[in-house]
């Protein structure tokens, strides 16, 4: 079966451009059949507050209101998204920049309103992903760099969350590829000591999962990454991993970051 690798980029490396720059390089050289899937770091919010929109946060995720959702769509879509294809151009790695909505690849579905009211936020099931339409593009030689918005096919654009975005296309793409899914951000991985980056947890499963969380190893932002990485395991992703954008090259050598496992 024929290895697909699917890279989640987001935090700091996407407002850092020469660290955005030098990660490009290094995911152009990832060999083989490769998506890319990028959040939206702080610019989102910075140009909120220049046109008077208050950033409105709940438990680290964005309440997005229609005026919101119009800025993370220009940002999301548009700035970061665009910046990210002319670098990979620049590198040559023949990238097409997308959302949800082009080609109706990835079909979310409105957030319910329970006790907070999300906004025009999207949530993501197993039948989200055309995987028909995602392979067409891999075997036309494009890579396709997907930006955190996506569709519900009622001509309504909806906020998404970009791990999961990465997770459900690496899960609708497992039974095609050998997927690989990789989030990069600033730390080395999972980390005993979250302020010693020596500390690295090299492996951990799944039965580990709720002990790291009860001790405070995982906590905050990683655990609905480390949520999404066991979920993307137990439907068929052959391997997650989570580490530092700039080790990126050390995939190929089986020494990046942290490994999760059934």
């Amino acid at each position: 079966m024929e290895k697909l690798t699917i890279v989640k980029i987001g935090g700091n490396v996407i407002d850092d451009s020469e660290a955005l720059h030098d990660f490009l390089r290094d995911f152009s050289a990832v060999p083989g059949k490769k998506i890319l899937v990028h959040g939206g770091g702080k610019i989102a919010t910075e140009l909120s507050g220049k046109l008077g929109i208050e950033a409105q946060m709940v438990e680290g995720r964005r309440i997005t209101d229609i005026e919101t959702l119009r800025v993370v769509t220009m940002v999301y879509a548009g700035l970061i998204n665009k910046n990210i294809v002319a670098q990979l151009q620049l590198v040559n790695c023949n990238a097409i920049g997308l959302t949800g909505a082009d080609g109706n690849i990835i079909k979310a579905q409105k957030r319910p309103v329970k006790v907070i009211d999300y906004g025009y936020v999207g949530d993501l099931d197993d039948s989200s992903v055309s995987a028909k339409m995602l392979n067409n593009l891999l075997e036309g030689g494009f890579v396709p760099v997907f930006c955190a918005i996506t569709h519900d096919k009622e001509g309504q654009l909806l906020n998404t969350n970009a791990d999961t975005i990465a997770a459900v296309i690496a899960v609708a793409m497992s039974a095609q590829y050998e997927t690989e899914l990789v989030y990069c951000f600033e730390k080395k991985g999972v980390l005993k000591d979250v302020n010693d980056d020596t500390t690295v947890v090299r492996t951990v499963k799944s039965s580990q999962f709720e002990d790291f969380k009860a001790d405070g190893t995982i906590a905050g932002g990683m655990v609905p990454k480390l949520q999404n990485a066991f979920d993307a395991i137990h439907k068929g992703v052959a391997a997650v991993y989570i580490g530092k954008a700039d080790e990126l090259p050390m995939l190929n050598k089986g020494i990046f970051g942290t490994r999760m496992e059934a």
